[in-house]
């Protein structure tokens, strides 16, 4: 089964639902940044988070950035998602690693740390990005974005995040859910369908056992007329290109980059994303450096 999302509504439209799996690109991350356990399962989550809200906007070369900061050693998550269904991200420490918690479970929390925010930026074409914030209250990703949603966007939603790895850290199964209720929805829905989350099995054990995105919502809006309205592949595909590092260059102050002109001969820059290297020799700094002082745009 290939990786990716669909939207739904139930209930004449007071309800809205989005799930995907994702064990493909959250092993693709792995791979890629060489991670640990506990760096895939919040990496994967936020993922996973990203790719579901990211279907949500509408043109075609909108992007969401979700950025999970608390106080704990994993350091900052970053993912980035298009409406498209593409997906990158990193941790600051990829290496991470940490004993299990007391339910013998990676310990998230214990890696992003309670103290901190999760940001949402939304950059919709306009002249300002939508700008969100909140405050983490578990570190466990999945209720941090419920409850940003909540608080934040006044969208109140359940959401289930999950990420299983085998014990040679490559992923094993990836996926997870958010449900929305809207404005003026039934509460004897609203009670059926919390009802029905709180009675699921975890969402990871679900896309282990094959379940696809559409039986993992029919489980939990099947009988309020689930109607499906998109269905979008997901993948981890990153957008770095040499003109745009060069641009990164040509950005630096002018001494720095005479600096690495002359004493190290050469540039290497790491794509944060993808861990892609370029490389930059001598003249071609030099070329960047004449065109930035003559104002120009880096040329290819």
């Amino acid at each position: 089964m290939k990786d990716y999302v669909i939207r739904v509504t139930a209930a004449n439209g007071f309800i809205r639902g989005f799930a995907a799996r994702t064990t493909d690109l959250v092993q693709e991350a792995q791979r890629l940044h060489g991670l640990s356990p506990i760096a895939s399962a919040a990496l994967g989550r936020a993922m996973t988070a990203a790719v579901m809200l990211g279907i949500d906007m509408k043109g075609k070369r909108d992007t969401l950035s979700l950025i999970v900061k608390g106080d704990g050693p994993l350091g900052s998550v970053v993912v980035v998602a298009t409406s498209g269904g593409d997906v990158k991200g990193y941790v600051a420490n990829p290496k991470l690693d940490l004993p299990l918690n007391v339910h013998n479970k990676l310990d998230v929390a214990a890696a992003v740390g309670k103290n901190g925010r999760i940001t949402v930026i939304k950059d919709l074409g306009l002249k300002e990005p939508y700008i969100g914030q909140a405050k983490l209250i578990s570190g466990e990703i999945a209720e941090d974005v419920a409850y940003y949603l909540t608080v934040s966007e006044q969208q109140p939603s359940a959401v289930a995040l999950g990420v299983l790895v085998n014990p040679d850290y490559t992923v094993k199964a990836a996926g997870g859910f958010i449900v929305q209720a809207m404005p003026g929805a039934p509460e004897d829905v609203i009670a059926a369908i919390e009802k029905r989350i709180n009675n699921s099995p975890p969402i990871s054990r679900q896309f282990d056992e094959g379940k696809t995105p559409e039986e993992v919502l029919e489980n939990i809006l099947g009988e309020h007329g689930m109607k499906i309205n998109a269905v979008v592949d997901a993948r981890f595909k990153c957008d770095c290109n040499r003109e745009r590092l060069k641009g990164i260059l040509m950005g630096m102050e002018e001494k720095e980059l005479i600096d690495i002109i002359e004493n190290d001969k050469r540039a290497e820059v790491v794509c944060h994303y993808c861990n892609k290297k370029y490389i930059f020799e001598q003249e071609e700094l030099k070329e960047l450096l004449e065109q930035r002082r003559k104002g120009q745009q880096p040329t290819a």
